[in-house]
């Protein structure tokens, strides 16, 4: 399910350190950390008439990653959202929105690896678009297992929601050579972590099931998850799990910013088959509907 441009979005305006520029000015340098080493962290944020979702939790979770990579002039979480809102004026946004949420660790002196050099402050982007939910959730989608392995704190922790994405997209390309939809990856022990963009759930006999947090990005989709069952008497487990167990679930799907809940249909080839006969995923569906409004923070503008 390929993206495409929408017309929409020719003339938007993106926020890049401190100035809100036409799409076609906005750039950053050619000595920033982001170009030069990926050296950056990210969130995915959606806007709905009732404002921005889970704000709060995306801006800490941007937070603690700048933090854990030791950028030193981290802004505030008031000055990131008055960036924010400021961009979302300009363009006159107020639903069906995605933002893509940048903090680089900033423009260097010269290139090089070395943080010391980078001497002029954090650059703080905020690009946002007219866009549609990621997947048809109404369709579901196609997924195979992937032979590139998730990150995990033995080599970079997932915790860190950087900019570094080549992991990620060595298993989406997988995915697009096989003609699917997504990749799953596996951790090192061979166990499922979650799918090279989202996160990923499976239902057995009624109950929801998903992978440890350990490879996997905690994401902020796949906590609400986690409490709407908690608060509904669905039971819910983390442990580790094989493909094989996902093959054989009556229900699978995958959890995120960018396609909210989408049903999985087909992994490796097999079809996921319903034999329990219950709906799990559609009551989950049906409670995150009326999260959406009270965990969205209003628009100030």
């Amino acid at each position: 399910m390929l993206q495409t441009f929408n017309p929409k979005n020719s003339d938007i305006k993106i926020y890049v350190g401190g100035k809100l520029l036409h799409r076609k000015e906005a750039m950053v340098s050619v000595f920033d950390s982001a170009v030069q080493g990926g050296d950056a962290v990210w969130e995915g944020l959606r806007v709905y008439k009732s404002g921005v979702l889970c704000l709060e939790r995306h801006l800490n979770r941007l937070e603690a990653s700048a933090h854990a990579l030791a950028f030193t002039d981290i802004p505030s979480k008031a000055e990131v959202k008055k960036a924010i809102y400021q961009t979302l004026e300009a363009n006159g946004m107020r639903d069906e929105v995605h933002i893509r949420l940048t903090l680089t660790r900033g423009e260097k002196l010269t290139s090089g690896m070395d943080p010391r050099l980078n001497t002029k402050g954090s650059c703080l982007i905020v690009l946002a678009e007219w866009k549609p939910l990621v997947y048809d959730n109404s369709e579901g989608i196609r997924i195979i297992t992937s032979s590139q392995r998730r990150n995990n704190p033995q080599f970079l922790d997932s915790k860190i929601h950087h900019n570094n994405l080549l992991n990620n997209i060595l298993a989406k390309i997988q995915a697009n050579v096989a003609g699917v939809d997504a990749a799953v990856m596996l951790d090192y022990n061979g166990f499922v972590s979650e799918l090279n963009d989202t996160n990923l759930f499976m239902i057995k006999d009624g109950v929801v099931l998903t992978p440890f947090p350990d490879a996997c990005l905690h994401g902020i989709t796949r906590g609400l998850v986690i409490e709407i069952c908690h608060a509904n008497n669905i039971r819910l487990e983390e442990r580790n799990l094989s493909i094989t167990e996902f093959y054989n679930a009556d229900e699978v799907f995958a959890s995120g910013t960018m396609g909210e809940l989408t049903p999985v249909k087909e992994i490796d080839g097999r079809k996921i088959i319903n034999r329990a006969g219950k709906n799990v995923l559609k009551k989950i569906q049906e409670h995150l509907e009326t999260f959406i409004p009270k965990l969205s923070e209003p628009l100030l503008f």
